[in-house]
Formats: C-alpha cells, sequence, structure tokens
C-alpha cells in the first residue's frame, strides 16, 4: 500500500516514514500545504497521513478539497490541537480518523491498518487466497499449515496480488503502490520479487500474462 505523510515537522515525517516503510509500506513525504494537495490529488496514494497546521495550506482546507475533487482515500489527521471542536472540524471537513499528538506509533499503524482494511470492504485483517492466508496484521503468511516467512517487500507485493487473485495485475500497478516516488531503479525489480515469491509459495503460484502483468492462483 501506498501512504503519503503531508507534515512539516520534519523529524516527526522522518520517522513515520521510516517505521511505516519498515511495515512494508510504500511511503511519500511532502512538508508543504499545497505541494500535499498537488500529490494527494493525483489520486495514486492508498492513505494520506495529514498534519492540520501547514505552511501554504492548512490540512483542513486540503481534506475539503480532496473530498470536493472526489477522491475517496482515507485521510487520517494529525493535530497538535486538542478538544472536541477541533475534532469535529477535522472529521467534518471529510477525515476518517483524527489523532493528536503527541501519539503512540503502535496505535497510529493500527488506524493505519483499520482504514485501508474498512476502504477494502473488510473488517478482517486475513486476506485469502484459496490455501493461502495473509493476516495483515500480524505480517504473517501461511500456505496451508505452513508458514512462509517474507520479507516487508516480498509481503507488500504478495498483498497486491492477493488482494486481487484470479485478476491480473500490472507491474506498474506493483510498483505504484509497493515503491515510493523517489524509487528511480529499474522497474524489473517487481520480477525479481515475483520470483522469489514463487520459490517461496511454489512455481506455478503466480503467472506471468505476457504484456499485462501477473496473476496469483490460489494454491
Amino acid at each position: 500500500m501506498r501512504l503519503l505523510i503531508v507534515e512539516d515537522e520534519k523529524r516527526l515525517a522522518t520517522s513515520l516514514a521510516r517505521g511505516l516503510t519498515a511495515e512494508g509500506f510504500a511511503v511519500d513525504v511532502v512538508h508543504d500545504g499545497q505541494e500535499g494537495l498537488h500529490l494527494a490529488g493525483q489520486g495514486v496514494h492508498d492513505l494520506v497521513v495529514l498534519d492540520i497546521m501547514l505552511p501554504g495550506m492548512n490540512g483542513y482546507r486540503i481534506c475539503a478539497a480532496l473530498r470536493a475533487a472526489g477522491h475517496e482515500m482515507p485521510i487520517l489527521m494529525l493535530t497538535a490541537k486538542d478538544g472536541e471542536y477541533d475534532e469535529a472540524e477535522g472529521l467534518d471537513t471529510g477525515a476518517d480518523d483524527y489523532l493528536t499528538k503527541p501519539f503512540s506509533y503502535v496505535v497510529l499503524v493500527a488506524r493505519v491498518r483499520a482504514l485501508l482494511r474498512r476502504r477494502g470492504g473488510s473488517a478482517s485483517p486475513v486476506l485469502t487466497a484459496g490455501t493461502l492466508r495473509m493476516d495483515t496484521a500480524a505480517r504473517r503468511v501461511h500456505r496451508g499449515d505452513e508458514e512462509v516467512a517474507l520479507t516487508a517487500k516480498e509481503f507488500a507485493v504478495l498483498e497486491q496480488l492477493v488482494q486481487r487473485a484470479g485478476e491480473v495485475v500490472s507491474k506498474a500497478d506493483i510498483l505504484e503502490h509497493v515503491w515510493d516516488f523517489a524509487y528511480d531503479g529499474d522497474p524489473n525489480i517487481v520480477e525479481v520479487y515475483v520470483s522469489t515469491l514463487r520459490r517461496k509459495l511454489g512455481a506455478d503460484s503466480i503467472r506471468t500474462v505476457r504484456g499485462a502483468g501477473y496473476r496469483l492462483e490460489a494454491p
């Protein structure tokens, strides 16, 4: 999943990005409200972590503008403010959830995962495809009764395929959601991870559809 952090406290933004990247997310970071609106408006992010007090444009206006433009990605608002009226204003402009600084990083990750599950139409953190079972909360994968050890990036690539099991997922889609804007390396990196997943899950688990992408065959 690809996240956008719009936060002008650079140390906090860097810390959040580092932690969420370790969790397997692709993370883009900006420190200015107008730039945040521009990037979020491209519609490539699965969730936005949005500070309220920002230079250029505050979080309330960004959120309202995104909703007015028809963007439906979950928005988690962060603010140093406290009080029910601030929270109400954030939710009234279209935010899905709200955290007041200082907050627990563990709680933030839990809120992010809950919002992403809700967006996918399921309250369960467990994704299944045949005998393959992914627990996105515990970050564990089982094939039948056997647990399969995956790195964070392997997990993220597989998650994209499991969410659309039986469908063709293009290399561009996987790059867009698993790697961030800063990645300018070889797009064939996707093939490397697909190859590794085949070794761990079975050679026939992921089919290459020539010229189109990859399709997860339910084991």
